[in-house]
């Protein structure tokens, strides 16, 4: 008999107080590092002699019928991949020479080459990929997450979210929204530097006493409120007064990265005083020490269509944005024993097509068929390469991983059933992930 959904139980004082999931979890936090427009698997994780030997040639028929893209011309022709491949690490996986330091952390890693998606479009795609469906008004993972277990963090909020890159992700706070979950569960986006969140401060004669007794006395005014509306936005409302309160002194002491050991800037590649996506690593690593239950990255830009933004120089720059301080953070976690309790993911909405685009130059279309993601840390086989691609990239042949499923999984691994975990709205029962996305039992532990 199938098992009842089952809504969570919310404190009226403390919504994000921790709770248990549905069965004992493999991992306590989650930090995705989100490549915001869809990076190239053929140029860096997949290569495909057949389609440098066939470069410049039409597709055949076969591989074409029923497939679905953004701004390739019928008469488009297939590209070889211009980079060089070498295969590292007992599991034996290919990595371009755009990724050096991936090099390092190849055994530590489950390698998920047949990932699909629906949505071929950025926005939409990237809603998709963070909120299981293409359109705004759904909570998205990192919501769903701390709604079903809160945080183990009291002084600081329980999804955080971290921007790098030249602009921020289409989509923007839809994103990490809270849809139709209280709001107290979206992401709360901080800043780069030393100040992560503005009019943290108290203003000019406002002390910290009474500041508290603002809080208290608020926060009592509020609670007879809730009595008598039942409104679920007026607890969001005390706990963001109580949370930013609290982190009026957390905050400046998580953002004193500089207090790291020099080793460990280095290892990352920050840079005194420069925002930017190593320095978000760095941060991420100890928003989760500090028991913070979902971080988000996003870095932009990896839409490579041709001109501007091209396979050669703009993929070179952004590979060098990110390629260190991603590996570096598995390594990091593993040497602090953080890895074990916490899922680490990297990869964006979607891939890229193997027929070339041709603009100012010629680049790739975006491709929802076949892309490459992966993941590290508690419950997931480290070193294993899932799923495999046809010999010129257009679909799996095996192993594929659609987003619900990847959804999933992520779930599972935090004690959290995709089916059972529920939310009652507008007279019906809605969840992240579609009743149909499955668990990827090969990629577990």
């Amino acid at each position: 008999m199938a098992e009842k959904s089952r809504a969570v139980e919310l404190d009226s004082q403390r919504p994000l107080m921790p709770r248990v999931g549905h069965f004992p979890a493999k991992i306590k936090n989650v930090i995705f590092m989100f490549m915001a427009g869809g990076p190239s698997q053929l140029e860096l994780f997949e290569p495909k002699p057949l389609l440098n030997e066939y470069h410049n040639q039409v597709p055949p028929a076969s591989f074409m019928e029923g497939r679905r893209f953004a701004f390739l011309k019928p008469d488009a022709k297939l590209l070889g991949s211009q980079r060089k491949f070498a295969q590292y690490g007992q599991c034996g996986m290919s990595l371009s020479e755009l990724l050096p330091h991936h090099r390092k952390i190849v055994d530590d890693v489950c390698w998920m080459r047949g990932m699909a998606t629906d949505v071929f479009n950025h926005g939409p795609a990237k809603l998709f990929m963070n909120c299981g469906f293409q359109t705004p008004g759904r909570p998205s993972l990192g919501a769903w997450v701390t709604y079903g277990l809160g945080s183990e963090s009291q002084d600081l909020p329980g999804f955080v979210v971290l921007q790098s890159g030249p602009r921020g992700p289409r989509g923007g706070s839809t994103l990490w929204s809270s849809g139709f979950l209280p709001t107290g569960f979206q992401g709360v986006p901080f800043r780069s530097g030393s100040n992560p969140i503005l009019h943290l401060n108290n203003p000019p004669g406002i002390d910290r006493q009474m500041q508290g007794d603002f809080t208290r006395t608020l926060a009592q005014l509020n609670h007879l409120q809730g009595e008598v509306t039942n409104d679920p936005e007026i607890m969001t409302r005390t706990q963001a007064y109580e949370t930013a309160f609290a982190m009026q002194m957390s905050a400046p002491e998580l953002s004193r990265i500089e207090e790291e050991s020099q080793q460990t800037l280095d290892d990352y590649g920050v840079e005194e005083g420069k925002p930017s996506y190593a320095r978000n690593c760095l941060l991420a690593r100890r928003l989760v020490e500090r028991g913070v239950r979902f971080v988000q990255l996003y870095h932009t830009n990896w839409d490579h269509h041709g001109g501007s933004e091209n396979l050669e120089g703009a993929l070179e720059e952004v590979c060098r944005d990110v390629d260190r301080a991603s590996a570096a953070l598995v390594q990091d976690l593993k040497q602090r024993g953080l890895l074990e309790e916490t899922l680490v993911i990297w990869g964006g909405e979607f891939g890229r097509t193997p027929m070339g685009e041709t603009r100012a130059t010629i680049g790739r279309d975006h491709h929802v068929d076949a892309f490459t993601m992966w993941m590290a840390g508690g419950g997931v086989k480290p070193g294993y390469i899932h799923g495999a691609t046809d010999e010129l990239g257009f679909g799996p042949v095996e192993g594929r991983v659609h987003v619900h499923d990847l959804h999933a999984t992520v779930l599972h691994l935090l004690g959290l059933d995709h089916k059972r975990l529920t939310y009652r709205f507008q007279g019906r029962d809605f969840r992240l992930t579609d009743v149909h996305g499955q668990l990827v039992p090969e990629i577990l532990t």
